[in-house]
């Protein structure tokens, strides 16, 4: 790293020594630094600072072409009233919900990835950004947002500059345009660095998104996407110039992030754990278990891993289970299933978000489970074992619970392993067990008789925003502990009007406290 400052200011007093020092001491982002002495009176010179130290002449350039064009795109797009924003945002949902498009992307998503079903992605892109597009249709983010004239107060959006993007191969198409819709809804710009992996897949996504922009005359670099081949190092200074991350994938990229000194939002391991309990409609459980579990085969961070069931229920939700399409694995394959899908402690690609009967021909199962939906493997807890873990798969581990405290703790040592934060779930009839859900366990989301896939991103049927990014809060090691949505895209300006006092006394509020403890 090389630091430029112009030779006719002199610092005052060591103040750059002790600044630089002090910046670094306390983890802050070398692409930072420069704007930080900016603000301390020193004239800064360029090359930017960057704690990348390994990136290529090229890698940097490129980044900072895009930084620049998206920039200048919002200064362009500086201005746009709601309705202008409104009708952005409703042209790039579009762009991916039209059918011939979502169909397009979704096949290209699994001949690129090799991961997950062409026809449940196209429900994905369709409904995610259906969904997604109500909720901001029903939400003001530029000017006048919300107006308080009893307390004196006027709130006033506005953008929060350029939004870095990180996106996984599992969703290369329905998590691009989530984060781009709610970045164009506060009149941002995006720059999206997406899976090597699914890159394919997400430009082919990003070109139909700027398409959408000239069409309706916005700024087509509102939304831009890194080049191939997409390097760590791009994806970092990318991190470092950006305004704000939102990371979506794995967790070494939401460490990153974190990490990278911007402003950052992350979302946490999934592994959600389910509870079947003794009141439960057990045939109605089985079926959102199984359409959910199955979904996309199981790409989702939000689909069932884990399903616990008390034990006077247990044979007759396995029974219900069946019924609905799934396989229960023997002892012996149960081990084949170890032995397969896990190598060297990691997940096997080549079997996971598979189809059920080439997951079953890559284990090495018999014909019956080949037409199976999904494979039940029952387990008594261990926390080393795999298949506490998220499995990305049509795999189900299956835990047998003495009574509904024991379930609770199955759950939370299942969380423990990983999933902390994220969400859990629970087929009954009585509200008291999932009122006891919420109150104890360290989760976000608490779904009571819903399919986990198609509730926990938000749903028709339930107060969740639609999103494919779920905070965890700082359980998972997030910012967030709520579904992603518009306002982690927006600044607001407070306008603060004097009104009459709201003082209270003394006596309000240190009566009873003196009444009981005393003045002394």
């Amino acid at each position: 790293m090389q630091l430029n400052l112009d030779p006719a200011v002199k610092p005052r007093d060591d103040r750059l020594i002790y600044s630089i020092h002090g910046w670094f001491e306390i983890g802050g982002s070398a692409s930072k630094l420069a704007f930080f002495l900016e603000r301390q009176g020193f004239d800064m010179a360029k090359p930017a600072m960057s704690a990348v130290t390994n990136a290529s002449d090229d890698e940097i350039a490129s980044v900072a072409q895009l930084i620049e064009r998206a920039r200048n795109a919002m200064q362009q797009f500086a201005g746009a009233d709601q309705t202008r924003v409104d009708e952005t945002v409703t042209a790039v949902a579009w762009s991916v919900y039209k059918p011939e498009n979502a169909r397009r992307l979704a096949d290209q998503a699994v001949a690129d990835t090799g991961i997950g079903n062409a026809d449940d992605k196209v429900i994905k892109n369709q409904r995610k950004t259906f969904g997604t597009l109500r909720d901001l249709m029903r939400v003001r983010t530029v000017g006048i947002i919300e107006q308080d004239s009893g307390n004196g107060m006027v709130k006033y959006g506005k953008p929060v500059g350029v939004v870095a993007a990180i996106t996984p191969s599992t969703n290369p198409a329905a998590t691009p345009v989530n984060k781009s819709m709610m970045a164009l809804k506060g009149a941002n710009a995006i720059v999206i660095a997406p899976s090597p992996a699914g890159w394919s897949s997400t430009n082919a996504t990003v070109e139909l998104m700027r398409a959408a922009l000239a069409k309706v005359g916005a700024p087509e670099d509102l939304v831009q996407i890194l080049p191939q081949p997409v390097s760590r190092n791009m994806t970092r200074l990318l991190m470092e110039q950006a305004d704000l991350i939102v990371a979506t994938g794995s967790q070494n990229n939401v460490r990153a992030a974190y990490s990278s000194g911007t402003p950052a939002i992350g979302v946490g391991a999934g592994n959600v754990p389910v509870i079947i309990d003794s009141s439960a409609d057990l045939a109605d459980a089985a079926g959102k278990i199984c359409a959910s579990k199955t979904f996309d085969n199981s790409t989702s961070c939000s689909s069932e891993n884990s399903l616990v069931i008390l034990d006077d229920v247990y044979e007759d939700a396995i029974a219900a289970l069946e019924s609905a399409g799934g396989y229960r694995c023997s002892a012996n394959e149960k081990s084949l299933i170890a032995d397969k899908l896990w190598i060297n402690g990691n997940l096997n690609r080549d079997l996971i978000a598979k189809d059920a009967d080439v997951f079953a021909a890559g284990v090495g199962l018999d014909d019956k489970a080949k037409q199976a939906h999904f494979f039940m493997v029952e387990e008594d807890f261990d926390a080393d074992s795999s298949f506490a873990d998220e499995k990305l798969s049509l795999v189900l581990t299956v835990y047998r619970a003495r009574d509904f405290d024991h379930a609770v703790k199955l759950v939370t040592d299942i969380l423990n392993v990983q999933g902390r934060g994220h969400s859990c779930g629970i087929h009954t009839s009585n509200p008291a067990q999932p009122t006891r859900l919420a109150e104890e366990l360290d989760v976000v989301r608490v779904l009571v008789n819903q399919a986990h896939t198609f509730g926990n991103g938000g749903s028709f049927n339930n107060a969740l925003n639609f999103t494919l990014s779920m905070g965890c809060g700082t359980w998972g090691g997030n910012s967030i502990s709520e579904n992603l949505n518009y306002r982690h895209f927006i600044n607001i300006t407070h306008l603060v009007i004097a009104v009459d006092e709201d003082k209270p006394s003394e006596e309000e509020l240190f009566g009873a406290y003196i009444a009981r403890y005393g003045k002394d």
